[in-house]
């Protein structure tokens, strides 16, 4: 039975990135405009979220998101979640609406047709591989916090192996916010794995649930309670995910 189920995975895959291309290549010429000035970054922001609600829907998600403290209008936030799926980017963006944020991401996702041309133009991009770079993410974090964004980090970095249910995190997300005295926001993505993950042959539509827990404040931190704080956020997380475990429908 399991068989016939290769030829709708195979499909499922192939609609995803037919879904990710054919918004870019529609507002192309408005997605130009949005970033060609840092200060328009916003309105790109406001793009995205359609962009994002177009492939959801499309491959049939619907989402679920619960809040256990709203994040306020104009105040700038450290957005950290799990990471385990290629759709933790557009669930990400869907979920959080009224306070536009930056992603900092892998330099290697620059590399991808299309997508990474605005990829480079609009997130911090950084090598992992390299402390100059990883030095450099704080320069550009600060300067967007300095004009009203938030900043979004995916704490465990490379996604995880499919057996590890949450890898360690990386200090930067919990220094940069401790520095700038902004909040961490812990958010629980439950469903993405089993709905959309690295394994080629898994996956389908279905409900992702979001969790958005309550803040841990940095404004009292110093920067040698970093792994203190990076630990806490963690276990909020992990705790989350050991509770809920849910097979897929």
């Amino acid at each position: 039975m399991k068989y016939l189920k290769y030829p709708f995975w195979i499909l499922y895959r192939i609609w995803f990135y037919i879904l990710v291309v054919l918004p870019i290549l529609i507002l192309f010429p408005i997605l130009i405009i949005s970033v060609a000035k840092e200060q328009w970054y916003p309105f790109f922001f406001r793009l995205a979220r359609i962009w994002s609600k177009f492939i959801l829907i499309g491959m049939g998600f619907g989402w679920k998101i619960t809040k256990l403290q709203k994040l306020e209008k104009g105040k700038s936030y450290m957005l950290i979640a799990n990471h385990t799926s290629m759709i933790d980017i557009m669930l990400m963006l869907v979920t959080v609406k009224d306070n536009p944020f930056v992603f900092v991401g892998k330099k290697e996702l620059a590399k991808i047709p299309l997508f990474g041309f605005f990829y480079k133009r609009t997130c911090i991009l950084v090598d992992r591989s390299s402390a100059k770079s990883r030095q450099a993410v704080f320069l550009r974090a600060q300067r967007r916090l300095q004009s009203g964004l938030s900043i979004c980090i995916f704490p465990e970095g490379l996604v995880p192996e499919e057996e590890v249910e949450l890898a360690d995190f990386k200090d930067g997300a919990f220094r940069l916010a401790i520095n700038h005295k902004i909040p961490i926001v812990p958010m629980t993505f439950y469903d993405n794995k089993k709905r959309f993950s690295y394994t080629f042959f898994s996956g389908g539509p279905g409900l992702l649930r979001v969790k958005i827990h309550e803040f841990l404040n940095t404004e009292h931190l110093q920067i040698e309670d970093t792994k203190q704080l990076n630990n806490e956020a963690r276990g909020i997380i992990l705790h989350e995910l050991q509770l809920q475990k849910k097979p897929l429908n």
